[in-house]
C-alpha cells in the first residue's frame, strides 16, 4: 500500500469536502509493467455482487502506476488524485463516474481551490 499517496488523498477528500468518500474504504497501490501507454493511474472498485458474496461495503482501490505517476511533479500528482477521487460516486456504492463528469476542467478548478494545502 502506498501510505503517502493515502494521506494525500485524506487531504484531498477533507479539504475538497467528499464527505461522501470514506478514506478507510479507498486503498492507494502502486503498481509496475503497465502494457497500456497512456494510463498514469487507475480506479478499482469491488464489484457488487462481490461485496454481496463476502458481506462488506464497497471499497475502491486506486493503482498509481509506478513508472509513470513517480516522473510527475507534484501538482501533476495531486490532479492525478484528484481526477480518480472524481470517479467515486456520490452513492459510494461501487459504481463509478465516467468522463463526461470527470473532465480536465473540474480537476484544476479542484486543484486551484487547495493548491499550497496539500503537499505531496
Amino acid at each position: 500500500m502506498d501510505h503517502q499517496s493515502k494521506q494525500i488523498i485524506m487531504d484531498i477528500v477533507n479539504r475538497l469536502n467528499m464527505t461522501h468518500i470514506d478514506p478507510e474504504r479507498v486503498v492507494c497501490v502502486t503498481s509496475r509493467g503497465t502494457k497500456s501507454r497512456n494510463i498514469i493511474a487507475r480506479c478499482h472498485v469491488l464489484p457488487r455482487i462481490m461485496q454481496k458474496a463476502l458481506s462488506v461495503d464497497s471499497h475502491y482501490v486506486i493503482e498509481l502506476v509506478s513508472e509513470k505517476y513517480s516522473k510527475l511533479s507534484d501538482e501533476e500528482k495531486i490532479k492525478t488524485l484528484i481526477h480518480e477521487l472524481l470517479h467515486i460516486p456520490k452513492s459510494f456504492g461501487g459504481g463509478f463516474r465516467h468522463h463526461d463528469y470527470v473532465t480536465r476542467r473540474t480537476v484544476d478548478r479542484l486543484y486551484d481551490s487547495v493548491r499550497g494545502d496539500i503537499h505531496v
